[in-house]
């Protein structure tokens, strides 16, 4: 196993360990909730930056990756509703751009082709990371607010986008 698929794989096991520090004795352990979110995000550019600088892409890096960064975030924003610190709409509208832009990327795959991340989709991650960060951090009513339109407006941006640049694959598929 190389070294961008064990960073990836220290960010799959840090994933309950954020989510119990988030459960367990709120708000005491809020920071180190933070602390494990954050070290979480950075493997996740990490991992990346190695994959590519080394040449250590891999089929099970292609499917982990993005699979172990939806999980960080998405149970950071589970919990989030259930704080009522986001709306549970918002967070749908996460999801499901997550899921439809999952399934454009398996047909693409079906026909031979592979959506890389783009750059919206890039920024989208960013945002989302700093913005949980900021929540988990500062968590003010009006902050949270801001971070919340933030990660919906970049998160609905790189889903329309992914979708305006791919239209041919759906095209293929409906004929």
């Amino acid at each position: 196993m190389n070294t961008a698929n064990k960073l990836t794989l220290c960010r799959v096991v840090m994933i309950p360990i954020f989510i119990v520090l988030l459960y367990w004795a709120f708000p005491a352990h809020l920071w180190v909730a933070l602390g494990v979110f954050v070290l979480a995000s950075i493997t996740d550019f990490v991992d990346g930056y190695v994959a590519r600088h080394y040449n250590q892409i891999t089929d099970f890096g292609k499917f982990m990756d993005p699979l172990a960064d939806k999980l960080l975030v998405m149970s950071a924003m589970a919990w989030f509703v259930e704080a009522g610190w986001m709306p549970s709409w918002a967070f749908f509208v996460v999801i499901a751009r997550e899921l439809a832009v999952t399934g454009l990327r398996l047909v693409a795959v079906e026909q031979g082709r592979v959506i890389a991340a783009g750059k919206s989709g890039k920024v989208k991650t960013a945002s989302t990371m700093v913005g949980i960060c900021l929540m988990l951090a500062f968590p003010h009513e009006i902050l949270r607010l801001v971070c919340v339109v933030v990660i919906l407006v970049t998160t609905v941006y790189s889903g329309i986008e992914y979708f305006i640049q791919n239209k041919d694959v759906l095209g293929k598929g409906a004929m």
